[in-house]
Formats: structure tokens, C-alpha cells, sequence
């Protein structure tokens, strides 16, 4: 089976040598390491990609909190080879209903062979919407929408999430958070086709380049990278001639975003793809 292990703390001397020598002593195959030094912030990262026999799992576990408690690291490990069960979901979300909603209708149909463990979100608006479906719901906004970022991840890590998707969650992860959960466990859509029209106005940016096309992307956030290597899935629409720029963010919202989103989750929760060093790859059969 597959292990993906990541180790986030405070930066000092030695830190990846126990991870490395205790999964290697396990009879691991390392198949990935990425190491990270947040200089400025004195926070040291890592991931480690491992093989191993499957009836290990709970020697690794074992051997990852000895090294936690020796290091001061917050170690996790997880594996995209799940079996006997469904993978779990976190939903965050802000304001925007349709993305969260198509989601949680591909559950109840389903169309989408996962779990809803949790929906999160930093406003109110989508809470009667977590209450249809009866599936959790945790706010983690301060009074101006400030989100506890710490708290989002001790939700996750409580509820046994396996991908975090952020369905039109309208804050930016920091990247420690995006290094905890590495690997290809956070999923987000961006309502713009990449890489051509990233940031925060995609629809306005393309319109006002004159453009008839127009898109959204489902990808994995990557800590400390462009989302443009690591597409999942993206699709188009053409706006007639002489559209206005809210008929196109209309269309795009309501229709596209959560077409998009929907199956871009989906390549994911089956199994037909994962990110390997940074790229999205084809998951092996």
C-alpha cells in the first residue's frame, strides 16, 4: 500500500533523518520526499511518499509518534489506498450554495462513492444547506470571517477526512495547513480556467480581455506552488456574442462551477488519478 506522511514543526537540525530511517527499517520503499524551510517563520515541512506491506500500517503509525514526540513535529499519515469503506469529505464553503450542494446530491445518489464527514465554513450562509443533507457542520469564523485555520484541521484530523475540498471557500489555506494535509488531500475549485486567468477576479479578468470562453478548474492545492501542473480537471463554456459580464458570471456560477467541481472530485474518490511530486498522474489499477 501507499503512505503518505507529512511533518510540519519547528525548524532544527535532524528532523527528516528519524522519519526516513524509521520507515526504511520497516522495509519501506521511498518513492517521494519533498522538504521545505520556512526560513522567515522558522518552520520546517516535509512529505514523504512511501511503499509498504499493508499489514505495516500500524508500525509506521507507531514509529511516526515516537518520532513526534521526540521531534516536536506534527506528523501525520494517511493512504489514498483506502478500502472497506468510502473516502471522507470535508466541504468548506463560504457563501455559494451550488458547490456544495452538487456534492452532496452526488453523495445521496450516488454518483459520488464518498462520504460527507463534515461541512466547514468561516460564514453562516451555508448552514441551513448542512442541515438538509444532515451532515455536520462546523463554523470556524470569527465575528468578521477570519477563519481559525488550526481548529479547521483539528476538525479534519477528528473526523478522519481524507480530502479536504474547498467548494467556493473564499480564504487562501496558509501553508503549513496545506503541507499537513500534502499529498493530494485538498482539492479546490477555482472559477477560472488556469492557467490562464488565476487570483480572485477571474471572470472579470477574461472579460475584460475580451475572451468568448470561459471556465472553471478542479485541482490540488500545492503548498508553495502554482495550481497550474496539478489540474485535475477543467471545462468551458463559450458566451454569446455580446453578453454581459453578470450573465456570464451567472451562467458560470450556477451551471459550470459545480459541473466542475462534481467531477473533478470524482476522478479523485475513485481512484483514477493522484498527485505524485507535483503532478497529476494517472492512479495505477
Amino acid at each position: 500500500m501507499q503512505l503518505v506522511i507529512t511533518a510540519v514543526g519547528p525548524d532544527n537540525r535532524g528532523l527528516a533523518d528519524p522519519i526516513v530511517h524509521s520507515v526504511t527499517e520497516l522495509g519501506a520503499n521511498i518513492a517521494e520526499i519533498q522538504m521545505y524551510d520556512h526560513d522567515a517563520e522558522s518552520i520546517f515541512s516535509m512529505l514523504t511518499r512511501v511503499d509498504i506491506a499493508a499489514e505495516q500500517r500500524e508500525e509506521v503509525d507507531r514509529a511516526m509518534r515516537t518520532v513526534s514526540q521526540r521531534t516536536g513535529l506534527s506528523i501525520r499519515t494517511w493512504s489514498p489506498d483506502i478500502t472497506g469503506r468510502k473516502p471522507r469529505l470535508a466541504i468548506c464553503c463560504t457563501y455559494r450554495h451550488e458547490t456544495p450542494r452538487i456534492l452532496l446530491e452526488g453523495i445521496r445518489s450516488g454518483k459520488l462513492q464518498a462520504e460527507a464527514a463534515v461541512m466547514i465554513s468561516n460564514r453562516t450562509a451555508c448552514r441551513k444547506l448542512a442541515d438538509e443533507f444532515g451532515v455536520a457542520w462546523e463554523n470556524i469564523g470569527h465575528g468578521d470571517g477570519e477563519p481559525d485555520d488550526g481548529r479547521l484541521l483539528d476538525i479534519c484530523d477528528a473526523r478522519g477526512v481524507d480530502y479536504i475540498v474547498l467548494a467556493r471557500y473564499m480564504r487562501v489555506l496558509p501553508a503549513a495547513s496545506c503541507w499537513k494535509y500534502a499529498g493530494g488531500r485538498i482539492i479546490n475549485l477555482h472559477h477560472g480556467l488556469l492557467p490562464s486567468f488565476p487570483g480572485m477576479r477571474p471572470y472579470h479578468d477574461a472579460y475584460t480581455s475580451r475572451m468568448l470562453t470561459y471556465g472553471a478548474t478542479c485541482h490540488f492545492i500545492v503548498p508553495e506552488l502554482d495550481a497550474g501542473n496539478q489540474i485535475i480537471y477543467q471545462a468551458a463554456f463559450t458566451a454569446p456574442l455580446g453578453s454581459t459580464l453578470d450573465d456570464i458570471i451567472q451562467r458560470g456560477q450556477s451551471e459550470n462551477e459545480p459541473q466542475v467541481l462534481l467531477e473533478g472530485v470524482r476522478r479523485v474518490v475513485d481512484n483514477e488519478v493522484r498527485l505524485h511530486f507535483n503532478r497529476v498522474v494517472a492512479a495505477k489499477g
